[in-house]
């Protein structure tokens, strides 16, 4: 059985995309868990839905998180947000893409046929994560991170292997920086503009919620030019071409395109996935496979594609990405019009857990909300630490 324009009428498409205002670590949202965060944007999605003429109550609610303190974060949001207590809760850790694989797990639900509607997406709150310690014989002993890759393979920090991949890949220092005045400066005309404002909530005390992503500035390229290395001493990333730690969640709604279809609602059809390794003393690298087999699936060319979203951890990382897959989002217009148009996480925030979801919110604005005509195409892709490249092919459906 199929929908409208040959689509099967078990497709998933995304009906609702709502995310929060983005804070960078210990300032606005550092008032707020990783549950108040979901929660938000769970409540302001399920909202949306339901205003389209959804009725079913959630089958599932799916989110993405790094490092929060466990005890499934998604069911304990999805009762916060008042989705009801049958509805259960699935966390998912994929790191940086968490929250974009989120997504792509309740495609899956959908297009089985297990589920009418499932909400789907990412949470981070770096300001109130837990501290980490093993237990030994002899105390506690705190420790940073988990290890993204056991021995013998190289186990690199994100920052450090930014710094590898842009030597490897031959993206100066020059580059980089550019290309983060850009993701600021897109930005900061999105907020003006009023483009992000659909797709956002805000939270907390009304005298004291985020307006606006609060990361976005105006960056002065002299400054930028004499901050020293961030990661290594040789090294070429600083921290204005590295994403800031930072607070916020991201939401969306999936449904069948049978149920689309009832509601007459436009949405973004998930047309196929990809998950895919790469070298873990690389992890930068993972997008450019994973797009490659999304794109091969698809049996599309990167060139049909209208609008592209690469989680931003590093601009060095992006432009490695960019560069092997044809993209110049510096020096040809066309693509300048693609890339990450209204800025990335360079400038908006990174909150590693939501950032996967809050691409594919990003997606669905400057495609669904902004009316981009059925079958228009739009990529979302994140890298991974311990080296894997996520990405998913969406179209247009009206």
């Amino acid at each position: 059985m199929t929908g409208a324009r040959g689509v099967p009428a078990d497709a998933p498409v995304v009906v609702a995309a709502r995310r929060t205002w983005v804070g960078t670590v210990g300032h606005g949202h550092r008032a707020l868990t990783e549950v108040d965060l979901a929660a938000g944007a769970l409540r302001a999605t399920l909202d949306d839905a339901r205003s389209l003429g959804v009725a079913d109550d959630p089958a599932d609610v799916v989110l993405g998180c790094c490092t929060g303190p466990g005890g499934n974060v998604a069911r304990v949001a999805a009762l916060a947000a008042g989705a009801g207590v049958a509805v259960p809760g699935l966390t998912v850790d994929r790191q940086c893409a968490s929250g974009l694989a989120a997504v792509l797990v309740a495609a899956q639900q959908v297009r089985a046929g297990e589920a009418r509607l499932v909400l789907a997406g990412g949470t981070e709150s770096a300001s109130r994560a837990p501290a980490r310690a093993h237990r030994t014989p002899w105390g506690d002993v705190p420790f940073e991170r988990a290890a993204f890759a056991p021995v013998p393979w190289a186990d690199p920090a994100m920052g450090a292997a930014a710094d590898v991949l842009a030597r490897r890949r031959g993206v100066p220092r020059a580059r980089q920086e550019a290309y983060a005045l850009r993701s600021h400066a897109r930005a900061l005309a999105a907020h003006r503009a009023g483009r992000l404002d659909a797709e956002t909530v805000r939270l907390g005390a009304p005298r004291r919620a985020l307006a606006r992503d609060e990361r976005a500035r105006r960056l002065d390229p002299a400054v930028l030019a004499r901050l020293a290395p961030a990661f290594s001493a040789d090294g070429t990333v600083t921290a204005a071409t590295a994403s800031p730690v930072s607070d916020g969640a991201a939401a969306v709604a999936v449904v069948p395109e049978r149920v689309r279809r009832d509601l007459d609602a436009p949405g973004l059809r998930v047309l196929t996935s990809a998950t895919i390794g790469c070298d873990p003393a690389l992890p930068g690298w993972g997008p450019v496979p994973a797009v490659r087999a999304v794109l091969a699936r698809a049996g599309v060319a990167l060139d049909d594609v209208a609008a592209v979203e690469v989680v931003e951890a590093f601009a060095a990382q992006v432009l490695a990405v960019t560069d092997a897959l044809g993209l110049d989002p510096l020096g040809d217009a066309a693509d300048d019009a693609r890339v990450c148009a209204d800025g990335g996480a360079l400038a908006l925030g990174h909150p590693w857990g939501a950032s996967g979801a809050l691409v594919v919110v990003r997606l669905f604005s400057r495609l669904v909300r902004a009316g981009a005509p059925a079958g228009t195409l739009g990529l979302a892709t994140a890298a991974v630490g311990g080296g894997l490249g996520v990405a998913a092919l969406v179209e247009v459906v009206r």
